[in-house]
């Protein structure tokens, strides 16, 4: 069963388009850095849009949809006004909330699941970090959108504090990836919510997927 017919068509998505490059793709982490990033950016463009708030006030359902350069391109010619996040040699951007029932035709033949891009060896790191249950095996799809719900919860439902200065910073996020038993413990310290999926695709329902870390050091 697809993503779009388990949701209600009445549901507010936000549609996330990731750029694959097959030819010279960036490292799974900057994907998953460079989603999150998008989901925030998009809603900051305009926090006080009505469809923002109806969608903030539901699941903030997200669909992370991969695009070639060229599908890419074409994304951001109908959405001229979305930034683009870019973390490595990923990109991401992030559209405002838009029916499940009516995505635009280019964004609604783009693919969701199977996206996969190469692990890397190297640490992407950062004050703000997004911390990843591994012991699930998501891909990378599923993996970004899960960041993507942790981002966008810690900023929207925390006490605010740190934010400001990263925001500053240009909102540098740090991905790590963590066995079951390390998940759990750091988990006591998030300082935003821990997410836990609604179990359409992949996993199980009320798997903890990801939360934010402060790195203090």
């Amino acid at each position: 069963m697809t993503e779009m017919r388990d949701r209600d068509p009445g549901e507010l998505v936000q549609p996330i388009i990731l750029r694959i490059d097959k030819e010279d793709p960036s490292s799974e982490d900057e994907g998953l850095s460079a989603v999150s990033r998008a989901a925030v950016i998009a809603y900051l463009q305009d926090p006080h849009n009505p469809e923002w708030q109806q969608w903030a006030s539901q699941a903030f359902a997200k669909s992370v949809r991969r695009a070639n350069p060229k599908m890419f391109a074409k994304v951001l010619e109908m959405f001229p006004d979305q930034m683009v996040s870019e973390v490595g040699k990923a990109q991401a951007v992030g559209l405002p909330p838009l029916p499940a029932a009516d995505l635009p035709k280019l964004i609604a033949k783009l693919q969701v699941s199977g996206t996969q891009l190469p692990k890397s060896e190297e640490i992407l790191t950062s004050k703000v970090n997004i911390a990843v249950n591994a012991s699930l095996e998501m891909s990378t799809g599923k993996a970004a959108a899960q960041c993507a719900h942790a981002l966008f919860a810690w900023l929207t439902e925390s006490d605010g504090q740190g934010i400001e200065s990263w925001l500053k910073a240009h909102a540098p996020v740090g991905i790590r990836h963590l066995p079951r038993t390390d998940f759990d413990a750091l988990s006591q310290h998030a300082v935003g919510p821990v997410i836990q999926d609604a179990g359409r695709t992949e996993i199980e329902p009320g798997s903890t997927t990801a939360f934010v870390f402060i790195d203090e050091d």
